[in-house]
Parts: C-alpha cells; structure tokens; sequence
C-alpha cells in the first residue's frame, strides 16, 4: 500500500516492521517528548496545588483558628491536620517523581532542583513539624493554656517554611516550562 509521498508498506506486516520502515528512532524519540512532558505537567500540577493549599493553610485557616481563640483553635487543628496531611503528602511524593521522571526523560536540571524543593518538605515536615503536631494531637494537652497557644503559633511559623520551599519548586517548574515554550 503507497499513500502520497510516503514509502510503501506491505499491509502484511505487524506494527514493529512498520516503525522500522517510517524510522523507529523518530517514533521513539516523539514518544519519549510526550512522556517528559506528561511527567512535567503533573510534577507542576502537583506542586502549584500543593503551594496553593500551603499558602492557604498559613494566610486563611490557621490565622481564622487562632483568632477563634487557643481552646478552638487546638480542638480544629487535629482534624484539620489529618486531612491535610494525607493530602499534601501525596501531592509533594507525585510532584517529586514527576519531576525527576522528567529528568531522567531529558528535562532541564531545574526539574531535579524543583523535585529537591517539594521533596524537602516530606523531611522537614517529620523531623522538623513532626514533635510540634505529636504536642498539639495529645489528647492530655489543655487546649485553653498558654503553651498551647505558643505551640501553635509556632507551628504556624514552622509551616510556612513548607510554603515557601513549595513555592520555590512550584516558580521553577513553571518557570522552566515558560523558558522551554517554542517561540513562534
């Protein structure tokens, strides 16, 4: 079978004689294009989202608990925290291997740097975060005391650090794909 301008095919043969007859290695190389830029989309979709519900987290909600008073503010903060956690953490893990799928694909070095920038939230939130969230989750602490309030305020300050290295990761990524954008 011969269509215009093309080589012929033999109609007989499977799928893989066909790509050695159109070029194997061009195939390849589209295919390879489009899973670096699926990995690339879904590490910035990740990390956007997780920056937004971050930055959301330390400008909105904790500052609306704090101001409903410590007692409320400390009874709010464990469901709060459940939720949130499992969210973001899932966010952080796809974005980051997204992010160095698209490396490992032929992406820029800044897709490494973005993936070390959301995956440090995960250790900073157990090493740094954690003791602060396993104080104010004991079911034992007064909610109404002064420490209380203190522990919140500082975990506040702690989880900012988390939007911050997630914005860091988000610019990047987005960065990266405005600079790789074809101009026309």
């Amino acid at each position: 079978m011969k269509f215009a301008g093309m080589v012929s095919v033999d109609p007989t043969r499977n799928a893989c004689d066909a790509c050695e007859t159109f070029g194997n290695t061009s195939i390849q190389s589209a295919l390879a294009e489009v899973v670096m830029l699926v990995f690339q989309f879904i590490a910035a979709l990740a990390a956007t989202l997780f920056t937004g519900a971050a930055i959301y987290i330390n400008v909105a909600e904790h500052p609306a608990r704090m101001e409903c008073g410590t007692a409320v503010a400390a009874t709010v903060f464990g469901p709060s925290y459940r939720r949130a956690a499992v969210m973001q953490a899932v966010l952080a893990l796809v974005s980051t291997a997204s992010a160095i799928g698209a490396w490992f694909k032929g992406a820029a070095v800044a897709w490494l740097i973005g993936a070390l920038l959301i995956f440090a939230v995960v250790p900073f939130t157990l090493l740094v975060i954690m003791p602060t969230n396993k104080k104010l989750l004991d079911p034992a602490i007064d909610h109404s005391s002064d420490s209380v309030h203190r522990l919140l305020q500082h975990w506040g300050k702690l989880h900012a650090v988390r939007s911050v290295l997630a914005l860091a990761s988000s610019i990047v990524f987005l960065a990266s794909l405005v600079s790789s954008t074809p101009k026309p």
